[in-house]
């Protein structure tokens, strides 16, 4: 694919975790997780990769790494409006198109993965462009922690147009069910509109924030992938992705 967009790399990370205490420093390898998620999203070469946190703890360690990073409020509701404010901090005369939002706890997560979501934005309508993978697990089929995406297929076949986003079983009948990865792609435009939104019923409903973008009318695009990419969210995870990293994946 040929980038033709002016883009910006966000990853929001806030100190604050129940499950995992300051788990964006937690060490792997030698080098605190913030540090490998920006590794690998600067290996995807989406423009400037830029660190959103409200700690000067995590602020310090990325520039440690010779990252950038950009201290954003500490009351924010969602990453979304966190990546927000650091546009406005780090792109003041609105030169960035496109806006590829990395969540801060993916530490092997393929550069690659998260180069394919700004394909939609790239080759089609798309406001907002996300990722997805086949559900093959029979178990998380019927997992509320699995997102699942209802979407109609589009003339690319790696690619849905996604309808709903929910927490149960969907959409009934036999067919692939489809797992959402949170890693999102927007238009500079549709960020703007989305923060601006606030919460709608739905998303309140489901818990889902990308729902807020569907009740709104806003189109989102799927592409999907091969993998789940591991996200750290307990002790667990993180040995998980210290013995991943330590065999070179």
């Amino acid at each position: 694919m040929l980038q033709t967009m002016k883009t910006l790399t966000l990853i929001p990370a806030r100190i604050a975790s129940t499950r995992l205490p300051n788990k964006p420093l937690a060490d792997i390898a030698g080098k605190p997780m913030i540090v490998h998620v920006a590794e690998r999203a600067a290996a995807a070469r989406l423009g400037r990769t830029v660190v959103a946190t409200d700690s000067e703890e995590i602020a310090s360690a990325i520039r440690a790494h010779g990252f950038e990073a950009v201290m954003t409020r500490a009351d924010h509701e969602s990453g979304s409006d966190r990546i927000y404010e650091a546009l406005l901090s780090v792109d003041p005369n609105a030169e960035i198109e496109a806006i590829v939002n990395v969540q801060g706890d993916l530490p092997t997560i393929d550069p690659a993965i998260i180069a394919r979501a700004l394909r939609s934005l790239e080759e089609g309508p798309a406001d907002i462009a996300t990722l997805g993978v086949e559900i093959t697990e029979e178990s998380e089929k019927t997992a509320p922690s699995v997102v699942k995406i209802v979407g109609s297929p589009l003339a690319d076949a790696n690619r849905l147009r996604a309808l709903y986003f929910t927490r149960a079983t969907a959409p009934w009948g036999e067919g692939p069910l489809y797992h959402h990865i949170g890693l999102y792609a927007y238009r500079r435009e549709a960020l703007e509109r989305f923060v601006r939104l606030g919460p709608s019923p739905l998303e309140r409903r489901e818990k889902l924030e990308q729902l807020r973008a569907l009740e709104a009318g806003m189109r989102i695009d799927v592409e999907i992938v091969k993998s789940v990419p591991l996200g750290v969210d307990t002790p667990a995870d993180l040995e998980r992705a210290r013995a991943l990293i330590s065999q070179g994946i």
